[in-house]
């Protein structure tokens, strides 16, 4: 891990991500973009994992990026900027498990983002959201015109990024922003319950489940084909075959051709 404001923690079949810059409002810099990357990479090789918990500690869920991290940045410093965004986010959204967040503040601009790369989102009350780039001078940076739109739908998020409006968890719920919307103090107890429930399902029917799901929302359709279809050929007569013809420096007999030769 790059930084000591992203932590990782593993429970059995459970993954636990935590921004932990609360003085902040969880504000993301440089370094916890990179973490988060790490962390996700992290999920993807741990074979016990089953279901991952995206939290934040303090006030905010996510305050968005940290202005005084990006404001200042050259042209070509703010799309690198972007870029590791977009990689960290977009590593989260395609984990092979499902990810459940947790709302237990606020979530703006690239707060709102990260929320959204969770298939399921758990906010307390009293919380707000809300897409305030524009009111900047900016856009939203890392997928909040893309994921965003294709997960949540396009004309919510072109209300909130055109107008900067601010959304309770109420009306996010409405919206289709959060799925779930519990009283104060009960987000990461709901969200657990969640994840044990994912937990106890057929772990390969789910991530093949979350896979075409993704697919199914363009993300990452290209991976999630390739991947199934090696899943689908990686125990067949033929492929066994085929890797016996090799190491025999042998032309192989697939299929019908075999059943001949017995």
């Amino acid at each position: 891990m790059t930084s000591p404001h992203i932590r990782l923690a593993f429970d059995g079949a459970l993954a636990r991500i935590t921004l932990a810059r609360a003085d902040k409002l969880n504000a993301l810099d440089r370094c916890m973009i990179d973490a988060l990357f790490d962390a996700a990479r992290s999920i993807d090789d741990a074979a016990a994992v089953r279901v991952a918990i995206l939290s934040g500690e303090g006030k905010a869920f996510c305050a968005g990026g940290d202005i005084a991290a990006w404001s200042r940045l050259a042209p070509l410093a703010m799309r690198d900027w972007t870029r590791a965004g977009h990689r960290a986010f977009e590593a989260l959204a395609r984990l092979r498990v499902p990810l459940v967040c947790t709302l237990t503040g606020h979530a703006f601009g690239g707060g709102l983002e990260l929320a959204g790369t969770a298939d399921i989102r758990v906010a307390e009350e009293g919380i707000r959201l809300g897409l305030p780039e524009t009111g900047l001078g900016m856009t939203p940076g890392w997928s909040g015109t893309q994921r965003l739109a294709r997960r949540f739908g396009p004309q919510a998020v072109r209300r909130l990024a055109l107008t900067g409006d601010m959304v309770d968890a109420a009306e996010a719920h409405r919206l289709g922003l959060v799925d779930h919307v519990v009283p104060r103090g009960e987000g990461l107890a709901r969200a657990e319950a969640i994840a044990a429930g994912i937990a106890a399902r057929g772990p390969v029917a789910t991530q093949t489940t979350k896979a075409l799901l993704n697919a199914a929302e363009g993300e990452d359709a290209d991976l999630a084909l390739e991947a199934l279809a090696g899943a689908l050929t990686a125990h067949t007569e033929d492929l066994a075959e085929g890797v016996a013809a090799f190491r025999e420096k042998r032309a192989p007999v697939f299929g019908a051709a075999r059943e001949d030769t017995r």
